[in-house]
């Protein structure tokens, strides 16, 4: 891809309590599978740090949530998080801001997994919360896909790719180590450079 397309790409800004970041109407899964390899700290382009960007968007989605907690009350700091996930009615692309989907209650446990290096004290505490007050969202694989406590319902389904998440960011938040090894290929070193992410 030539340069000039890079420049050409629309960064849309949104604003929502007072904090503005660049992001899209998708659930808040892109910020987490974009960073899952690739290491943004301390990096930018001329638009963005986009690490830092995902801080203050997955604030946002904690804010987002607490407010939804009016609706729905088993929504609190302790327990939050939205993102593309089963449900009681089958799979479903929610989350926001701005509200998408039809967000009934149900809690996603890899959006606070995913969200672990971005929010870590906020997204540890909604892990051991579930871990702790919701014995039937804990498999012997992991964390189900989905739940809702209002309703009582447990999906019976541990997907790989939340799983994997979840994994793949914790262990960046306690060691670097997947960010550390990735980022050493030429591969990563060479696309950084080309996509203009350089360290600041």
């Amino acid at each position: 891809m030539r340069e000039e397309t890079w420049t050409a790409w629309k960064r849309l800004t949104f604003e929502y309590d007072g904090l503005r970041y660049i992001g899209s109407f998708a659930p808040l899964f892109v910020h987490q599978y974009s960073q899952a390899w690739f290491d943004f700290r301390g990096r930018r382009d001329k638009f963005a740090d986009y690490f830092q960007n995902s801080v203050i968007a997955t604030d946002v989605h904690r804010r987002f949530c607490l407010e939804l907690g009016k609706q729905y009350s088993d929504y609190s700091d302790d327990l939050w998080g939205i993102t593309a996930s089963d449900s009681n009615q089958g799979y479903v692309i929610w989350g926001g801001p701005p509200a998408t989907g039809p967000i009934d209650g149900t809690v996603v446990p890899s959006a606070a997994g995913g969200s672990l290096p971005f929010q870590p004290q906020a997204a540890l505490r909604v892990l051991k919360t579930i871990r702790s007050r919701y014995g039937a969202a804990w498999s012997k694989y992991g964390f189900v896909n989905a739940f809702n406590p209002l309703t009582n319902w447990y999906d019976s389904d541990v997907i790989g790719i939340d799983t994997g998440i979840t994994m793949l960011m914790a262990e960046n938040l306690r060691t670097g180590f997947v960010w550390n090894t990735f980022m050493k290929t030429a591969e990563a070193q060479r696309g950084m450079q080309r996509a203009g992410l350089n360290k600041y």
